[in-house]
């Protein structure tokens, strides 16, 4: 008896705190799982835009994987309407630049480089079906020969990845940066 009690009580701990499974998204249903939190105890705020830029200027060195960082506004925007934010009040850009460049070609250029289709393409037709602005880094399109024929047919060039942030920011855009 006292040893099935003792294991009961080394079992609670992770029986009370162990994380369920993450939730799909509503909004983009294939990416972005987030999460439940119940009763948090600081609020979202539901009444008033949410707008966010995210910097992506990185990848994580595996070409057969969706970029996380890509992925992060796809759990931004399912996150934030699970918790029932208006899907209006959600305002996202991502800015890529750096190796995150190559994160957005088409599936074409990236099948050349890489030997397969770009994993992140249809993360990024959803985001963009969504409002999600995908912004290139023009100085790192630039540096590494990209032109705009080869990206996804959804990515804007700006001067610079620099522009389009302060731009961004100074239209009440809050950076996020991983």
């Amino acid at each position: 008896m006292k040893h099935t009690f003792l294991f009961l009580l080394a079992l609670l701990p992770g029986i009370l705190f162990c994380q369920k499974e993450p939730i799909k998204g509503t909004i983009i249903t294939e990416y972005g799982k987030t999460y439940d939190v119940k009763n948090p105890d600081f609020k979202t705020d539901l009444a008033n835009n949410l707008k966010a830029v995210f910097d992506v200027g990185r990848s994580f060195g595996d070409s057969t994987k969706v970029n996380p960082l890509i992925n992060t506004a796809a759990r931004y925007l399912n996150m934030h309407t699970n918790a029932g934010v208006s899907i209006k009040k959600l305002k996202v850009a991502l800015v890529i630049h750096g190796s995150a460049a190559n994160d957005i070609l088409n599936d074409e250029n990236y099948n050349s480089k890489f030997g397969i289709n770009n994993p992140n393409t249809a993360l990024i037709s959803a985001l963009a079906e969504k409002g999600v602005q995908v912004i290139l880094c023009g100085q790192t399109a630039a540096h590494r020969n990209i032109s705009k024929s080869d990206t996804h047919p959804k990515v804007e060039f700006s001067l610079s990845a620099m522009t389009a942030l302060v731009q961004l920011q100074n239209k009440n855009f809050r950076l996020i940066n991983f």
